[in-house]
């Protein structure tokens, strides 16, 4: 799903990038000026919503009677994007008069074939920012040539369809191939902002869809054994990750009847700390904090000495076990109770599930 980051060290700033929405943007504009004027602009400069104004070469053209296309390279810079290098590219033709723009999927971009997102069921998965700039740039074009802007855009992506298969894609309903997506047309190095939109986009489509029981793991472990507890489809499974907390702000202003969280017993003690970003990165076991808790369950002095200066949660969990401490179903229960808090009232029923590494289930706490 990611390619591999030039580590570029401390002291260089990583190089920012565009999205799908951008390129399709400057593959629209240099498709319809060179439909209307014979020529293509190579590169060819957009404006995006907050001002910036990139220039983009071509990578492929072609001009015939009544159609251009305009083929451009995805530079996604330095963020682990999986359409990095992706070829997107627009087919402009002129069509019936008083048609407007119409946007179309072709080769390699989704439909979407389910409510809950910005775009209604059976349009291309292009987003409503991309769409905007697109149709400033014909409207812009066709009003300084004195034209009406009465064009078809097909959007295509000859990857795209391999591509999506990485994406959160199939779960959404949105099948044929990867979405046109961007706000501000750049793309952000390790943003954690797209992976919560689609947490976002996940609970509108299983609210939509009626789905009333929806789950969010921090990986495919866990994930694949709630599934199986609850018989849940797939689209009622969230790609939490290490994000709970933007799941469960956005959850608390869209609730679900049922909500269940899983994960594996180090992500899940983190939780039951309190830490809503369960990322390695931003967030650690408190060794002092699971020896706390390990004296709650009145485990012996010796064992909550050698918890403090543990190396992992899992060879505590194993040294817990050992001795018959159900230190697993007691982090469930601080977890569920900070989860909780963080939906603030909200009309949740919500059960936490343990998953070990091997996928067998160390612990549930679902209360009522």
């Amino acid at each position: 799903m990611t390619r591999d980051v030039p580590q570029s060290g401390k002291n260089l700033p990583l190089k920012r990038g565009w999205t799908t929405g951008a390129c399709a943007t400057a593959a629209t504009k240099a498709a319809l000026t060179a439909l209307i004027s014979g020529q293509f602009p190579d590169p060819v400069q957009i404006t995006l919503p907050k001002g910036q104004e990139p220039a983009f070469p071509l990578a492929m053209e072609a001009l015939g009677d009544n159609s251009a296309i305009v083929g451009i390279i995805k530079d996604a810079g330095d963020d682990p994007d999986v359409t990095h290098g992706a070829m997107i590219r627009a087919e402009v033709q002129f069509g019936e008069t008083g048609q407007g723009i119409i946007f179309k999927a072709g080769k390699g971009v989704g439909t979407v074939t389910k409510p809950g997102l910005p775009i209604e069921v059976g349009n291309a998965a292009i987003n409503p920012v991309p769409r905007q700039l697109m149709s400033n740039v014909v409207e812009e074009l066709c009003k300084a040539h004195g034209l009406k802007p009465d064009v078809t855009i097909t959007i295509s992506v000859p990857t795209g369809e391999q591509l999506a298969k990485k994406t959160w894609n199939p779960r959404l309903g949105i099948l044929g191939g990867i979405s046109i997506l961007g706000t501000t047309g750049i793309v952000v190095p390790f943003s954690c902002a797209a992976w919560i939109h689609s947490i976002h986009r996940g609970i509108d489509v299983a609210r939509a869809t009626g789905q009333t029981h929806v789950a969010g793991c921090t990986g495919s472990t866990s994930e694949k054994k709630v599934r199986g507890l609850y018989d849940l489809p797939e689209s009622a499974m969230l790609d939490m990750g290490d994000f709970a907390g933007g799941m469960l702000k956005y959850l608390r202003r869209n609730p679900v009847e049922h909500v269940t969280i899983g994960g594996g017993f180090a992500k899940l003690c983190k939780l039951a700390q309190g830490h809503m970003d369960l990322h390695s990165g931003r967030s650690q076991v408190d060794f002092d904090w699971l020896a706390e808790q390990l004296a709650v369950l009145n485990a012996d002095d010796e064992f909550i000495e050698v918890t403090r200066t543990a190396n992992t949660a899992l060879a505590v969990l194993r040294m817990a076990n050992e001795k018959s401490l159900p230190i697993a179903d007691h982090v469930a229960k601080l977890a569920h109770d900070q989860a909780k808090n963080m939906l603030k009232g909200a009309d949740i029923h919500l059960d936490i599930v343990v998953v070990g590494r091997g996928g067998e289930l160390l612990a549930r706490y679902e209360p009522g």
